[in-house]
């Protein structure tokens, strides 16, 4: 059985580096490639906010029985044939995994461009998960 107040502790957590996101990303590509404060911050709290999703699929995975993950993205793909998740979902978090990997494995490459878009457009893929385990497990 989940662990609501795990769930909770960890969507707590992730919408604190979401917040931290949301403030630091109010500015144009161009000011945002020159400074390098605003990059990291950036770059720490997606990466923060991703592990909490990371983290609470796995928590779902470990208490409901779902099986067992040869790897991180395979967490998704057990919640999405549990019904849990739909397809669309389990790809945009597949998609963050691969970003948070990137991050944190290999930061000389991470394209600053791709970063900025990814905080426009894509962090919000994050709140789309926790909300969806909030309705399924409150």
């Amino acid at each position: 059985m989940v662990d609501k107040d795990i769930l909770w502790s960890k969507i707590s957590a992730m919408e604190k580096h979401l917040g931290r996101i949301y403030a630091k990303r109010e500015v144009g590509l161009p000011e945002f490639l020159g400074d390098l404060d605003r990059q990291e911050s950036i770059l720490f709290n997606l990466q923060k906010a991703i592990q909490n999703c990371i983290d609470m699929a796995a928590h779902i995975v470990s208490e409901e029985g779902l099986g067992v993950a040869g790897s991180t993205n395979e967490l998704f793909y057990l919640l999405e044939d549990r019904g849990i998740i739909d397809r669309g979902l389990t790809e945009k978090m597949v998609r963050a995994v691969g970003f948070r990997n990137l991050v944190v494995h290999e930061y000389g490459k991470v394209d600053l461009e791709v970063v900025f878009r990814v905080t426009h457009e894509d962090v919000n893929d994050l709140k789309e998960f926790a909300q969806t385990l909030t309705d399924r497990f409150g």
